[in-house]
């Protein structure tokens, strides 16, 4: 990446302050230096935490985002950022999960996306959420998302 490609960013490279919120939170891209290319970018997060807009209380899962990048692709430390700034947001698992992804297409425009949110038991039922834009693409090598069916403690 060049100079003029980093040029803009606000937060790499730069001691920022954790965002408070999502709507807060400032998500950046990058130039695809691969753009002709059709490939797999992968992010896990598997300490994700939001807050059940009822009790207040933390809500835990293991987010995998998967995307085939056009001409942008995320900034890691902005997406970083981004996802800690749910830790004080109220927002049931579905809306969590579906908002990250919209977010992250309406700032990169990419081929393909997909966001599975494997949420731990709240209430003694885990809740997992998937999202994508459209049909994986034929010439793209999908690996599983690599975190099991919640199965308790057996």
């Amino acid at each position: 990446m060049t100079e003029t490609d980093v040029r803009g960013l606000t937060q790499l490279g730069s001691a920022v302050e954790q965002p408070k919120s999502p709507e807060e939170a400032i998500l950046e891209r990058v130039p695809n230096g691969q753009a002709d290319v059709n490939y797999l970018v992968r992010f896990t997060a598997p300490e994700f935490t939001s807050l059940c807009p009822m009790t207040g209380q933390p809500d835990f899962a293991h987010l995998v985002i998967d995307y085939v990048p056009d001409q942008w692709l995320v900034e890691s430390k902005s997406l970083k950022l981004f996802l800690t700034s749910f830790r004080n947001h109220g927002a049931f698992h579905e809306d969590c999960t579906v908002s990250i992804g919209k977010r992250i297409v309406d700032l990169l425009d990419p081929r393909w996306l997909r966001v599975g949110g494997y949420w731990y038991p709240r209430g003694g039922m885990p809740i997992d959420v998937f999202w994508q834009t459209d049909a994986p693409l034929a010439d793209v090598w999908l690996p599983d998302q690599g975190v099991p069916s919640y199965r308790g403690r057996g």
